[in-house]
């Protein structure tokens, strides 16, 4: 399997996470205020099996309908957003909100016709099938 590894988008991540933690440091943890919508990314893994690969992300708290996927090539795209619940006021505001987006090069050829994905329990888990060659397909990809 050659995946390949993108330093480039590995340090735009670990910047915006530094950012996040700088601001949150700057303003305090306690709040009662909503909370600002900043991009995040959700963590994920990447599972290869003889016929496909198995992406998961966690995605707690994001509605199923917030969820997009789409896969060109050999790169698969998920964004999204996570919204704050209207109930109640914040005392205290941990979890990042809003737009997130996530980009990999998968590295092997996608049969992006063949693409499914679920969601449940808050991790989102996406097959993709092996093609026996690269192709230059483009396809978005329906949530279960």
């Amino acid at each position: 399997m050659d995946l390949r590894w993108d330093p480039f988008g590995e340090l735009a991540n670990l910047r915006e996470r530094m950012r996040a933690l700088e601001q949150g440091l700057r303003q305090g943890s306690a709040s009662s205020e909503a909370p600002k919508s900043r991009p995040w990314a959700p963590r994920g893994d990447i599972r290869e099996t003889d016929h496909s690969l198995v992406f998961e992300a966690e995605l707690p708290g994001v509605g199923r309908d917030d969820i997009e996927i789409e896969g060109e090539g050999d790169r698969l795209t998920i964004r999204g957003e996570r919204k704050p619940s209207n109930e109640g006021d914040l005392v205290r505001v941990e979890r990042p909100y809003g737009p997130f987006h996530r980009s990999f090069a998968i590295g092997v050829p996608i049969d992006h016709g063949r693409v499914t994905a679920r969601y449940r329990d808050g991790v989102l888990g996406v097959t993709l099938p092996k093609a026996g060659q690269q192709h230059r397909q483009r396809a978005k990809v329906a949530v279960e």
